[in-house]
């Protein structure tokens, strides 16, 4: 595995983008996301978390979590609504829409990407374009990226050149989109992957120093290279002892500051970072020796034991269900 901890979650967890659209919106206009039931199923099925992005190009707008204040957004600028909360797109604060129903989502994702929509008069020129679309993970049984995220993040090009990572996804989607060359919508997604891993280095970059959390857990020294450790190398049979002493800290030094962080003993995180490794093993269907060998345990009935006190269903049962079924 990677010793780098957030590649490794972003890779395990199955982060996978799938929808891309294009939008043109003249003032007066307002805009609500699609719920997690409508967008999953048609668009990204087997995803368990819904993640949306709205990156404006154009103009400027406003943007909110359904009955708090919006945030402002510029051209240049992208905001992630990472839990894929309902939402209002808008030229105004405190204007509403209806969401789309079902029937008018499966409409619209029934062509190729980009779909493109407008919103408002259509009378006149855009106030605000917009690049939008969804992503989806894996949330279960143990996602530390996304538990750590605030619901909305806003990225800025304050401060950054123009050939910011942000500024060439715009030119680069609009590139793609706009050539509808073969193998378009891949590319499409894996840019709209990329966007939002930069979005979340950005978040981390500019933590406050007092902020707890696995992100973070990341940044800091000693907690940062256990972390390093443990992804690195999750079938080991690691101590605590042994943990403290490779990433250059005492015994309870790193205990104390593990727990203050990232909230959870180191032992207990390793536990269910194996979890979650082979829940993927798992629906990949490898079997349980496998999956028993590459996460650390001895036997597959230890393994087997272990999986469903912590998942709460045999790993048979997880194979069956699917990892998209909520435990």
């Amino acid at each position: 595995m990677s010793a780098d901890p957030l590649s490794d979650v972003l890779r395990t967890v199955r982060l996978t983008g799938a929808t891309f659209f294009e939008v043109a919106a003249t003032a007066p206009w307002a805009a609500e996301q699609f719920s997690r039931e409508v967008v999953l199923p048609k668009i990204l099925p087997g995803g368990q978390h819904l993640v949306s992005y709205h990156v404006v190009t154009e103009g400027h707008c406003y943007a909110g979590r359904i009955g708090e204040k919006p945030v402002s957004l510029e051209a240049g600028e992208v905001v992630v609504f990472t839990r894929g909360d309902p939402h209002v797109m808008s030229s105004a604060p405190g204007l509403r829409a209806e969401p789309a129903t079902a029937e008018e989502f499966t409409a619209i994702a029934a062509g190729p990407l980009p779909f493109f929509v407008n919103y408002g008069s259509g009378e006149g020129p855009p106030t605000a374009k917009l690049v939008c679309g969804f992503l989806a993970c894996d949330a279960h049984p143990f996602n530390p990226l996304i538990d750590n995220l605030p619901p909305v993040i806003k990225a800025s090009r304050a401060g950054q050149p123009e050939s910011n990572w942000i500024g060439q996804f715009i030119r680069l989607a609009q590139s793609e989109s706009a050539s509808k060359r073969a193998g378009g919508e891949g590319v499409l997604a894996r840019l709209s992957e990329l966007m939002f891993i930069e979005v979340v280095r950005r978040h981390v970059e500019t933590l406050p120093a007092e902020q707890t959390g696995w992100l973070a857990g990341l940044r800091d020294p000693c907690v940062g290279r256990a972390l390093s450790l443990l992804h690195a190398h999750p079938a080991r049979n690691w101590t605590l002892e042994e943990l403290a002493r490779e990433a250059a800290a005492s015994r309870s030094v790193l205990a104390e500051r593990f727990a203050a962080l990232v909230g959870m003993p180191p032992m207990h995180y390793l536990a269910m970072w194996r979890m979650q490794m082979a829940s993927g093993l798992l629906a990949a269907n490898a079997n349980i020796a496998t999956v028993a060998a590459q996460t650390g345990y001895g036997s597959e009935a230890a393994f087997s034991r272990a999986f469903k006190k912590m998942v709460g269903v045999p790993p048979s049962a997880w194979r069956q269900r699917g990892p998209s079924a909520t435990v």
